[in-house]
């Protein structure tokens, strides 16, 4: 499953990366209008100033190449979310793919994926030659983010060309600085605080899901729960959010559907011998709706 994860979560980036450069999907400041699917898109209401289409024709193209896809997508968006909780976040989101991969950085440098955090013993005490990695890591990346976020606002080959050609706007220069510098705090102080607070895609995602009782979570076996004796929390230490998965879906408001407390505690479980494949499946339907639990 973390594999395939891992995959989709690298097909998006790339798909993030590279949609400006083929005109995928992008907002051309220069000159005011979408672009989508390698053509332009427009509203059609440029043709106001020439008059050539009457106040309905304008109208009904405003509704069909505008609010009707718009309304499909958003509705789309929130069914998903309503159904199966915030799988965008865990198996899409390129702001989610960096953070995780921050944390694996971290836990090398120093057994913990927080500065703030406690240090986990089963890790040792960390390994000084990986200090440099996750600040260098959080920089690198936040400069391709800057740089690709202002290739949708503007030609992508003007930009990369100037950037080549270290010939940059002074615009440009003080978009891609600032941008990189608030990221790069983000990406190294906040990261998952981020996720759970300040999102507002993933806040979205987490008021449609707890408004469905029944909608897919991960849920306890706490017929099962003496075995969790012999472990050393294991899922909760793995969450990229920092939640505990073996509390009620009240208290998972956040969870990204990722699966990684999944796995750890099949680890976990194959490593005890115990038998159990995990502890913390998905559920939907009555079980989700029963408090998250299932004996």
């Amino acid at each position: 499953m973390q594999r395939w994860r891992r995959l989709s979560q690298g097909a998006f980036f790339t798909l993030f990366l590279s949609a400006p450069l083929f005109d995928l999907f992008r907002y051309d400041l220069t000159r005011g209008h979408f672009y989508l699917l390698g053509g332009e898109w427009r509203l059609g209401i440029e043709t106001v100033l020439v008059g050539t289409l009457s106040p309905t024709e304008i109208a009904l193209q405003v509704l069909f190449r505008g609010l009707l896809p718009l309304l499909f997508l958003v509705s789309l968006f929130i069914f998903i979310s309503w159904r199966y909780g915030r799988l965008y976040c865990g198996w899409l989101c390129p702001h989610f793919a960096v953070v995780e991969g921050i944390n694996r950085s971290m836990l090398k440098a120093f057994a913990k994926p927080t500065l703030w955090e406690n240090r986990d013993l089963s890790l040792g005490r960390g390994d000084r030659r990986w200090w440099l990695v996750p600040p260098l890591l959080a920089i690198l990346v936040s400069f391709i983010w800057a740089v690709v976020l202002l290739t949708y606002l503007l030609p992508p080959a003007e930009i990369y060309a100037n950037l080549y050609h270290a010939s940059l706007t002074a615009n440009q220069l003080r978009f891609i600085s600032v941008a990189t510098l608030l990221l790069s705090l983000e990406f190294l102080f906040a990261r998952h605080l981020f996720c759970r607070f300040g999102c507002a895609v993933g806040m979205f995602q987490s008021l449609a899901w707890m408004a469905n009782r029944r909608a897919m979570v991960i849920i306890f076996r706490s017929s099962r729960s003496s075995i969790c004796q012999h472990c050393s929390n294991g899922c909760d230490k793995s969450c990229p959010m920092r939640l505990k998965p073996r509390s009620q879906k009240r208290r998972m408001f956040t969870c990204t559907q990722c699966g990684v407390c999944i796995a750890r505690c099949g680890q976990t479980q194959q490593q005890l011998g115990s038998g159990e494949i995990t502890l913390l499946p998905w559920r939907s339907g009555t079980v989700a709706a029963d408090g998250s639990r299932e004996p």
